[in-house]
């Protein structure tokens, strides 16, 4: 295990500080924005921006990639979430706010894409399910991480912004002083809709929801609880609490759709989550321990579906179209994020700050809906023929190139061999 480890432990030490940066500056942004008074229509928009630019990142990086080398793109992606970081914290105003959040979108793309490529070239089919989990774990934390950090400070002042640059430029340390040689060039994104409608309608129409879902509650949480009137450390509890859950959810639910039609499951988390969200509206919930027992049930809930979608589509699909499949999804999935802030800001502006649990719970009512209707429509795969649930980050920080690390995905060149001798015309 350590031998496996060595090759990738600075590597992971620089994307720890990366998600830290990531985790505190997604929050940072609407909790000091509602503090000055932006609409909701204006902080839904912040994330609407960002994950918009994370989508064309996905899309379009490579080329900067193929066009400047690894270390250079890495160096200059992370050089523009730093300044980013920095300028928001100088100017604060919501036009200067919603511009830049796009292109730090866009630099996030491009340094989650070179640091997955990097793992995935250092690592081997021995030891790459062991990298996979250590990366999704190390996600996981440095989101959390840097959502935690908000307390520490006032975020009136630039005292965050600054950290924020500091963690990024950490990040930077490990891949600018490596002598490894740079790894293969990043793998081409295509998203084919039609395709993936065909393959699986329930996982389509799911994750786009999902996205919607997980995109308002993310982006708009913190606006929420701020509205609500809640302290910054509870409303940073709050949004960890809501991942966490997610993150603790999905074995036991994967292995619960691993045994049933996973249409079944899907359809039971997505009613819980609705019901949750709906119990927000009408209930209104003030005290804090009652918001972290509904909070914590909403993020096991909700988080949960990704990955159970994801599962079903690959049920449908051959091994070798995993990293097709699933990155496809990722994509659509960052569609929905795109609408989720969008739809969910002005809703929050004119119902008040719960309407934004019922956003998601009317795509949750639809996701269970579809999920029971298509289960009438097309037999599911028997147990013995399905892929073993695989845990998948639900985390909007991944990237398609992250999937070749999966051990789902198809085994990896062996030394010698391009990746295009073993997975010719695998572009996805």
């Amino acid at each position: 295990m350590t031998r496996n480890l060595l090759p990738v432990l600075a590597l992971l030490f620089g994307t720890l500080f990366l998600f830290l940066g990531n985790g505190l500056h997604s929050l940072l942004l609407p909790v000091r924005g509602a503090s000055e008074g932006y609409s909701t229509t204006v902080l839904g928009l912040l994330g609407t921006s960002w994950a918009t630019g994370f989508v064309l990142g996905c899309l379009l990086a490579p080329n900067v990639v193929r066009r400047v080398g690894h270390v250079r793109a890495f160096s200059s992606f992370i050089s523009i979430l730093a300044i980013n970081a920095l300028v928001t914290g100088i100017i604060v105003d919501d036009i200067w706010w919603i511009a830049l959040r796009a292109v730090t979108g866009f630099s996030t793309a491009g340094t989650s894409m070179i640091i997955e490529s990097w793992l995935n070239e250092r690592a081997t089919n021995k030891s790459r399910g062991m990298i996979f989990s250590l990366y999704i774990g190390i996600t996981l934390i440095g989101s959390v991480g840097g959502q935690m950090t908000i307390p520490l400070a006032d975020v009136m002042t630039p005292i965050l912004f600054m950290v924020c640059g500091i963690f990024y430029c950490v990040a930077m340390l490990p891949t600018t002083l490596s002598t490894a040689a740079s790894p293969q060039p990043l793998t081409a994104v295509r998203l084919d809709l039609r395709g993936l409608f065909r393959n699986s309608p329930v996982s389509f129409v799911g994750i786009l929801l999902v996205g919607i879902a997980n995109g308002a509650f993310g982006t708009l949480g913190a606006v929420f609880g701020a509205a609500a009137g809640f302290s910054q450390s509870t409303i940073a509890l709050m949004m960890s609490v809501a991942i966490f859950a997610g993150a603790l959810m999905q074995l036991p639910a994967g292995r619960a759709s691993d045994r049933v039609d996973r249409r079944y499951v899907l359809a039971a988390l997505a009613a819980v989550a609705a019901v949750s969200g709906l119990l927000f509206v009408v209930a209104a919930p003030a005290d804090v321990m009652w918001l972290m027992i509904l909070v914590g049930v909403y993020g096991a809930t909700a988080n949960a579906l990704y990955p159970i979608a994801v599962a079903h589509a690959n049920d449908f699909a051959a091994p070798e179209d995993f990293v097709k499949v699933s990155g496809g999804l990722l994509l659509l999935y960052g569609i929905g994020t795109i609408i989720g802030p969008t739809l969910g800001g002005p809703i929050m502006s004119a119902f008040g700050p719960y309407a934004l649990f019922g956003v998601t719970a009317v795509a949750h009512v639809l996701i269970s809906a579809y999920a029971i209707l298509r289960s009438r429509m097309r037999a599911a795969v028997p147990a013995g023929d399905r892929e073993t649930f695989t845990t998948v980050s639900t985390s909007p920080l991944t990237t398609p190139e992250s999937l070749a690390l999966s051990p789902r995905a198809a085994p990896l060149p062996e030394e010698g061999e391009s990746a295009e001798d073993r997975y010719p015309g695998a572009a996805i």
